[in-house]
């Protein structure tokens, strides 16, 4: 399997440290407000490279922490802590804000079927586990204290920019933060391990330390949760690529630096949504969510396909055109698998071809669109209709576009009579309505045809209808 890697910027043959078993850590969300659809683009990517891995034979171990607590709203450790933030917002305590948008996050990754990881902690449960990283790195001499906080000194390190397509000017938060220079820090680059309540009074949870009464930063948290779960070698950290710094980065050093040796070789990051604005993000007001594409008639798994039709390196642009176009797609997918009649065996002898021009696209930096095109290779060959069912089966272990069960419910769902004679009178109502300029009513007549399932288009040459899929 070759897999881009961020952390030398090349294709790659993905080997795992330990034959047959993969340790992959996936960042989580910061819990506080609804995931957007940008966010959950990357988490849909992790889950179909989570579920190839698994489909190609792997044991997975998968962990992905829950940040509520640390994150501030500079990613360069400065401003507010978001989830301070999202509590002030909603006159709530940070854990009843941390609880709440958790169970959003994962019933939205659930009507998206992304499957949940094997473990996942949140960054309070692990206090203990940040406070001995910190100390050891103290020791060793990779940390000090300042001004009542706890720093990591990138000055100690042979090499901080690993992302090799980057350089001190353009990696703009570490940098370039013009929001409130540290002067405790000794670089700039250098970043918090633990805050103490001499810099944030208002903070609403704080654990006692040997450095003072605080909480913990962001970057430890995936560091020393990744190395709790997953041991001392991790084969793949996985994030969207806006994580690469300083977040990531941060993460290697600190990481490397407590155990000696290098740590995690292959970094998969997903590139941005966009809109026609550019990045989708929370600061901007682009706030998408899963629940507001329900509420506008799409499927969740639509959303899901959408991102598929991509390849996770290139940048997404969303539009509501774009995912109406996909609509049509999978129904019509959907339509075609229920169409099949699952009566025999499947002939594997025949499915072989098939699979293996699957996992040959895959096996290619996860080429889902190429992906997508095998379901309809699958339907054109001239193979059974159960051999069809049993690859179409396989394949959706990984593209998780729930097609067989989408299927089942198409076909249990009762046939409606079409009453071609009421239609077509009621069309001509509504033409004579617009011809006397009875607005009300002609829009009345259209309403009652939409609620049939019609749909009326007024062309050139008179109305068409057709009934809605």
């Amino acid at each position: 399997m070759i897999l881009y890697n961020t952390l030398g910027n090349k294709k790659m043959e993905f080997i795992p440290h330990t034959e047959g078993k993969v340790n992959m850590y996936t960042c989580g969300p910061t819990v506080y407000h609804y995931a957007h659809i940008g966010n959950l683009r990357t988490y849909i990517m992790e889950d179909v490279l989570e579920k190839y891995l698994r489909y190609i034979g792997y044991d997975v171990k998968r962990v992905m922490n829950i940040t509520d607590v640390g994150h501030l709203s500079s990613d360069a450790d400065t401003g507010e802590d978001k989830m301070l933030a999202g509590a002030k917002r909603e006159h709530k305590s940070v854990l009843e804000i941390a609880d709440f948008y958790t169970k959003a996050f994962f019933n939205d990754c659930k009507k998206l079927n992304i499957k949940t990881p094997d473990v996942v902690e949140p960054a309070t449960h692990c206090i203990p586990e940040f406070i001995k990283m910190i100390e050891v790195l103290l020791d060793k001499g990779y940390a000090y204290s300042s001004g009542g906080n706890v720093y990591f000194d990138t000055s100690k390190l042979d090499e901080y920019y690993v992302f090799g397509n980057q350089t001190q000017d353009d990696l703009a938060v570490g940098v370039r933060d013009d929001v409130d220079e540290d002067e405790n820090k000794r670089n700039k680059t250098d970043f918090v391990l633990w805050f103490t309540k001499s810099k944030f009074d208002d903070q609403e949870l704080k654990w006692e330390s040997p450095w003072g009464y605080g909480y913990p930063g962001w970057h430890i948290e995936c560091s020393a949760i990744s190395i709790k779960h997953t041991g001392e070698y991790l084969d793949i950290h996985c994030g969207g690529v806006d994580n690469a710094f300083p977040h990531h980065t941060n993460e290697i050093a600190q990481s490397e630096a407590y155990i000696g040796h290098k740590w995690c070789p292959y970094w998969f990051h997903v590139t941005h949504l966009l809109d026609a604005r550019g990045k989708m993000s929370k600061s901007k007001g682009d706030f998408l969510t899963v629940s507001l594409l329900e509420e506008k008639g799409y499927n969740p798994l639509v959303y899901r396909m959408f991102c598929l039709q991509s390849h996770y390196k290139k940048p997404l642009t969303f539009s509501y055109e774009n995912l109406d176009n996909v609509t049509k797609a999978y129904n019509k997918l959907v339509k075609k698998v229920a169409s099949l009649k699952a009566d025999g065996e499947p002939n594997l002898s025949d499915a072989q071809p098939l699979l293996d021009k699957f996992k040959n696209n895959m096996d290619n930096d996860l080429n889902t669109s190429l992906g997508i095109t095998c379901l309809y290779d699958v339907l054109k060959a001239k193979i059974s209709d159960a051999t069809k069912l049993y690859i179409i089966e396989k394949f959706d272990t990984v593209l998780g576009l729930d097609l067989i069960n989408a299927a089942k419910q198409l076909n249990e769902k009762p046939k409606t009579e079409i009453d071609t004679a009421k239609i077509e009178e009621l069309i001509a109502k509504r033409t004579e309505a617009r011809a006397h300029k009875d607005w009300a009513t002609a829009d009345a007549i259209r309403d009652e045809l939409t609620a049939m399932n019609i749909i009326i288009k007024d062309t050139p040459n008179g109305i068409s209808w057709s009934v809605k899929e």
